[in-house]
């Protein structure tokens, strides 16, 4: 019998303030069909106010870096309000997963089960979600990695030029690079799945 597919679908947090945001997961859930889901949350305006107090308070690259994971995994708990059959869990025993079950990634004890192994994420500004999404692919056999943001980029998509608009961080091709079989897609949820076209213009680095 064929394995499912593993996907990884990174949520950028521009897209917290979306009314109708619990609609538009399902809808791209049931899109997936009987594909094992690991999403990512990313750290929205809660890692926006980490990078606040660092500024002022030079905490330092690691102490900001663990606190803006931390920031990912309450925004994990949030989304487990809109999506109550999402598990959170920090290592997703693939095997024994349920056939189209999604599951939804506790950022901080990730990275502290990740961070003594090679290639882990670096303790700086430069890693955002984005890459968090991406070691996760990386880690876990992922065959597929879907990033939900706020913009749109031409088809098809210039990586580069992403990069360079400030839609992924410095780091996140770097791991996407280490995986020469994942599938990387860009959706623009405001927009897709939504009935509607909706703003193209929100930021979405996280």
């Amino acid at each position: 019998m064929k394995e499912p597919a593993r996907v990884v679908v990174k949520i950028g947090g521009s897209l917290y303030d979306l009314p109708d945001l619990k609609n538009r997961l399902e809808a791209l859930l049931q899109t997936l069909g009987s594909a094992i889901v690991w999403l990512v949350p990313g750290g929205g305006e809660l890692a926006e106010r980490v990078r606040e107090l660092d500024r002022i308070h030079g905490l330092g690259e690691v102490r900001a870096h663990e606190l803006a994971l931390r920031a990912v995994t309450l925004n994990a708990w949030f989304l487990r309000a809109l999506l109550p059959l999402a598990e959170i869990t920090s290592a997703l025993p693939w095997e024994r997963a349920p056939v189209g079950s999604y599951w939804l990634l506790d950022g901080f004890a990730f990275w502290e089960r990740d961070r003594h192994l090679p290639g882990t994420l670096p303790a700086n500004w430069n890693a955002t979600s984005d890459s968090l999404a991406a070691r996760v692919a990386l880690v876990s056999g992922a065959t597929r990695l879907i990033l939900l943001k706020s913009i749109s980029f031409p088809e098809p998509i210039d990586w580069i030029a992403v990069e360079r608009h400030g839609g992924i961080d410095p780091l996140f091709l770097s791991f996407v690079r280490q995986n020469p079989s994942l599938e990387v897609e860009w959706i623009n949820l405001r927009s897709e799945l939504a009935g509607a076209p909706g703003p193209d213009d929100a930021p979405a680095p996280h």
